[in-house]
């Protein structure tokens, strides 16, 4: 039996919850709820939802992972460790590449969708 075809707009699993760790928290940690919709560990592979309210932490990404979002409600910023920063807003889409350092700003209450790997 092959695998079912996942449709985004199917209901969403039960989601998870977390804060950013205190070391990392740039103020007040903001609470985040991942819906993962899609796994494949094996693969280094997550399909989901991702929703956070305003804060902001400090990131950085292992020298694998790459992350596509696109955000469906809210603004975000992200700026590097040189101090360049990216907002993104409803309908758009970006890249975080692997190996990104810097930190991630939510403005305003935002939901996401992400494609995040881990490539070998």
């Amino acid at each position: 039996m092959s695998p079912a075809v996942i449709h985004l707009s199917d209901p969403l699993p039960a989601p998870s919850t977390d804060r950013p760790p205190p070391e990392r928290a740039i103020g007040m940690p903001p609470l985040r709820t991942t819906w993962e919709a899609y796994a494949a560990d094996s693969e280094g592979l997550s399909i989901g939802e991702w929703a956070c309210e305003p804060g902001c932490w400090k990131i950085v990404f292992h020298a694998h992972r790459h992350e596509f979002f696109h955000v469906l409600e809210g603004s975000l910023r992200i700026v590097d460790d040189a101090g360049h920063a990216r907002e993104f807003g409803a309908g758009e889409a970006g890249i975080i590449p692997a190996g990104f350092s810097g930190r991630f700003e939510v403005l305003e209450p935002v939901r996401k969708r992400y494609v995040m790997i881990d490539a070998p």
